[in-house]
Formats: C-alpha cells, structure tokens, sequence
C-alpha cells in the first residue's frame, strides 16, 4: 500500500526538492554534501540509487491535502520544505548522537568531519525555508500562506525543544515515562504533526480541519516512535536492518525501557554494569520481558493510534485520498521496519 502511494507522489516531490537544492551547486564539494544525506548521491558525487528514507512526511502532507480538497501538486512545495527540515535535523542529531551511519552508509560528520556537516545541515535548513517561498506563486490565500509559515516555524522549535530533551536523558539518571512521551512529541512527533496540519491547511484552507488533522498526526507520530522503540528491541534483524541488540548496548531510554526501569530493580542492576556489552543482553531482555516492557509499549502504541484515528474522524474527510489517509496510518501502525 505505501509503495503504491510513493509511486503516485514521489517523482515529483524528488524533482520538486532538486529544483531547490539546485540553487546549489558551487563548491562541488559543498553541492556534494548537500545531495548525499538525501539519496541523489554516493559520497564522491556518483549517483546513487539506493533508498535513504520513505518520506513519509512529505506523503503525508500531500495526502492530506488531497484528502481536505485541495490538488496535491500545490502543495508540493510545502513537502518538499518538511523533507528538507527532517533531512536538516538527522544531520545535526547524528553529529549529537555521535551515531557513525545512517540508512547503511556513513552519516555526513563521518564523510566530512563535524564543521563541514553542520554547515551542510544548516544550508539544508535554508533551503527548506527556500522551498516553502514558492507556495507564494500557488494561488492560495495571504492568510493560509502566513498560518503555513507559522504552523513550519513552530515544528522547527518542537524538534529543537525535542532534541534537547533527548540530550539531556542522556546524562539524567532517572527519566519518568511522562517525560520521555513530551520529549517524542517535540523530536519525533512534531514533524508528522506539522506535516499533516500544512497539507490539510493548503487543502482545505481552513484553519479547524487543519487543527484536527494536527491532532491526527501528534497521536500518530508518537504512536511512530514507539513502534520504532518495540522494534528496536524486539524487532526481527532481517527485516528492520539493525541488530536487536543496538537499543540495548546503547542503554537508550526508550519507552518499554524506562517502564521497566521503574519496576525492575533486576534491569537496574543490568543497565548499570560496567563494563556493559553483547553478554549482558540476555539478561537486560529478560528483564524487559519479565518487567511487561512489550505489553506496555504496545498498549501505549495503540492508544495513541486509536487517539489519531479519533481526531482523523472529527475532521470528516471524504474521498479516495481520505481512505488513503486511513491506509497509510494503518500500515504505519502495523509496520515491522
């Protein structure tokens, strides 16, 4: 199902975001760095045919504008400005993270050193920005054109605020569930959030249908991350591409974690062991299991697809993009990678 909806919009949200990252192209170098971490390139300027991310947010912007209807391809600006904000914000998180790959191949700190991939994750920042202008050539109102600006500006505080969160568990010893569900709804969730809300404002053209579709997209890019948390432990290596033991060496605070750290004084042990590696894995699972991590992420998952799912009916969407809009989220939902 997804592969059919990336089919219809991805060729041209791809020649949508080149136009932009067009503006471009001296140094070489500098043009090089800008078109790697979004898949047109290899690192010495080949072309490169592998995927490096589903887009989903951009697809969801589109869709949503279709479903509150409007023509997609007016708001393709807008998705390939939310594309080019999330591409911005992995670059900066890998330097942060200290994460070596990304999608199978060296993140752009790795490639070109960490100045290089800051500037290179700022000029993609702009070049969001510069993608958004166009939809002043789109016909649509000053109003919703000024409400999409600010609705863009407000998701990119989010992921910071998110972002900072994220930074800080790292060095806090205790971080209560509550506080890692606010610091997903700014780094994870925000941009779905943002996504959905754009296109269904450019759509529609108004501001409450985009209100309800917000909602719709906060619920499902938490309920996002978590599946992405089960998975990172319990997922099968074959087909989310990592090892399930990844989460775990790192000791991340995911959500199944932190619930099981707060019950389990045996995965207190566990987590603080040092030195910690691939023997102590067993036992941090086991742990997890015996503590009902899975059972309470997958509670959790589920109430917040059931929230976006709520909020999608309020909007009252009708059509063929509208069932669209219900499909994605349910392979969203139901997803093993």
């Amino acid at each position: 199902m997804f592969t059919t909806l990336a089919q219809r919009y991805l060729p041209a949200l791809d020649d949508t975001m080149r136009r932009v990252v067009d503006r471009v192209t001296e140094p070489e170098d500098f043009a090089v760095m800008l078109r790697y971490p979004l898949g047109w390139v290899d690192s010495a300027g080949a072309p490169y045919s592998h995927s490096t991310g589903k887009r989903i947010r951009p697809i969801l912007l589109l869709l949503s504008a279709e479903a509150a209807g409007g023509e997609w391809q007016q708001a393709l600006p807008a998705a390939a400005a939310v594309e080019l904000l999330h591409n911005f914000s992995l670059i900066h998180d890998d330097i942060q993270d200290r994460s070596p790959t990304r999608h199978g191949r060296p993140t752009v700190w790795v490639v070109w050193g960490e100045a290089n991939a800051i500037n290179a994750g700022d000029a993609i920042f702009t070049l969001a920005y510069c993608a958004l202008e166009s939809l002043s050539g789109s016909g649509l109102r000053d109003s919703t054109l000024l409400e999409a600006w600010r609705i863009f500006n407000a998701t990119t505080l989010e992921l910071t605020r998110g972002q900072h969160l994220d930074m800080r568990f790292e060095k806090q010893v205790s971080v209560a569930t509550d506080e890692y569900l606010s610091m997903i709804s700014g780094k994870s969730a925000a941009l779905v959030a943002g996504s959905a809300q754009i296109g269904a404002l450019l759509g529609s053209q108004n501001v409450e249908v985009a209100a309800h579709i917000a909602e719709f997209g906060l619920n499902l890019g938490i309920a996002f991350q978590i599946r992405d948390d089960i998975l990172g432990i319990w997922g099968d290596p074959n087909v989310t591409g990592k090892s399930a033991a990844t989460d775990i060496l790192s000791r991340k605070k995911s959500l199944p974690v932190l619930h099981a750290l707060s019950r389990s004084a045996e995965l207190a042990e566990i987590y603080q062991r040092e030195p910690f590696g691939e023997a102590d894995v067993p036992d941090a699972i086991h742990a997890l299991d015996a503590a009902g991590a899975l059972d309470y992420a997958q509670e959790r998952e589920a109430h917040y697809y059931q929230q976006a799912l709520a909020a999608l009916k309020r909007a009252d969407l009708r059509g063929s993009a509208a069932e669209g809009l219900l499909e994605l989220t349910e392979w969203l939902f139901r997803r093993d990678h």
